[in-house]
């Protein structure tokens, strides 16, 4: 929205720099921050009141969670809130890859606050059918992979990019919509399952988001994607201004949300920001970089289809428990020691994922 303050900009003036990316970046970063201090106590009072008992704890988990009972969930109402604002006062609002993201990252996060609501008004742990959330993600997903195939320009329409090799294009027609519903439904379900130790979720989050975000602003840089060889996909540099504002946001929630936490994400949160991730993945043609990336979300997903697969198999379990987290809690390792480990992890990983756009 302020992008159109340029308008009054004769070239040398304080209003020339909302033309630049970088710098509206920095002012959705604060936006968001200064949102999610702001809010970020009158929204856990409001979760607390309505909620009464809070999130349900899983009677099979970790002993140890059985003393989180009565902390709120939803609290990715404050992160989607203070995204948005931020992304809505400081992105062009005429590029479709900003909108295309915030369709994904909010439709998910309906899901997800439909899912928390039946858990919190049912005290269960069930919530929203899988089958039935599923289903709807995939419908979100393929509009979203649809939205962002006819944006790309016409030589990267329906086609794979490959990491490190430079000038593969590999033309998956029409199976590109299935390929890219299925890289967003997976990351969104993949954090969503990372969500259960306070503050593990999101902090790989906000390192995989600015991982994407610094790959979205060189690939919408012509003489950037020239120097890196990466194809050149226009429009997508607006897409950081949404990843400031999710890494702000971020940021303001982790403060409530550090061990001991006020606050638990939920499924509001998780499956919005897994969603965001898949959805920029798409948009930027990193697809498969974004497995790199979010490493730690792929091993945690995979941790939870190999005990299930193997159970189902032999009736014998591969982890203590699923997934791989609680099995480190079940080793004994304390949680504080097992997040801070994860994000160790998560940042190596991004580190390793923004390599492969010199490494050609």
């Amino acid at each position: 929205m302020l992008y159109w303050l340029t308008a009054l900009s004769d070239g040398g003036d304080v209003f020339n720099l909302f033309r630049y990316i970088t710098f509206r970046a920095g002012g959705a970063f604060m936006t968001a921050l200064i949102f999610g201090f702001i809010f970020g106590q009158p929204l856990i009072n409001v979760l607390r009141k309505k909620q009464g008992k809070g999130q349900p704890i899983r009677e099979d988990g970790p002993a140890g969670h059985f003393v989180k009972a009565g902390t709120p969930t939803m609290g990715g109402l404050l992160i989607l809130s203070a995204l948005v604002v931020a992304t809505l006062l400081w992105a062009r609002l005429d590029n479709a890859y900003v909108w295309m993201v915030l369709f994904v990252t909010m439709a998910f996060g309906l899901i997800g606050f439909l899912d928390d609501y039946a858990k919190v008004s049912k005290q269960n742990t069930k919530g929203v059918p899988g089958r039935v959330r599923l289903l709807l993600g995939f419908v979100i997903a393929g509009i979203a992979g649809y939205w962002a195939t006819v944006s790309h320009p016409e030589a990267l329409q329906f086609r794979l990019a490959l990491p490190v090799f430079k000038d593969v294009l590999i033309n998956m027609g029409l199976l590109f919509i299935p390929f890219a519903m299925i890289v967003i439904v997976g990351a969104a379900n993949a954090v969503n399952l990372t969500d259960g130790l306070d503050g593990l979720a999101i902090m790989p989050v906000m390192i995989a988001s600015a991982t994407l975000g610094v790959i979205a602003y060189a690939v919408g840089r012509v003489d950037f994607s020239e120097y890196l060889d990466v194809h050149y996909v226009p429009g997508t540099g607006e897409i950081l201004i949404f990843v400031a504002g999710l890494i702000g946001g971020g940021l303001g929630f982790l403060w409530y949300n550090a061990p001991p936490a006020a606050v638990f994400m939920g499924d509001t949160g998780s499956l919005a920001l897994g969603g965001a991730l898949g959805a920029i993945a798409v948009a930027t043609k990193h697809e498969i970089v974004l497995a790199i990336v979010g490493g730690l979300f792929v091993v945690e997903a995979l941790s939870v289809i190999i005990q299930v697969l193997y159970f189902k198999r032999t009736g014998k379990r591969v982890f203590l428990m699923a997934p791989i987290h609680h099995h480190y809690e079940k080793k004994g390792w304390a949680e504080p020691q097992i997040v801070i480990r994860f994000w160790i992890i998560a940042l190596i990983l991004a580190m390793i994922g923004l390599a492969t756009l010199k490494v050609r």
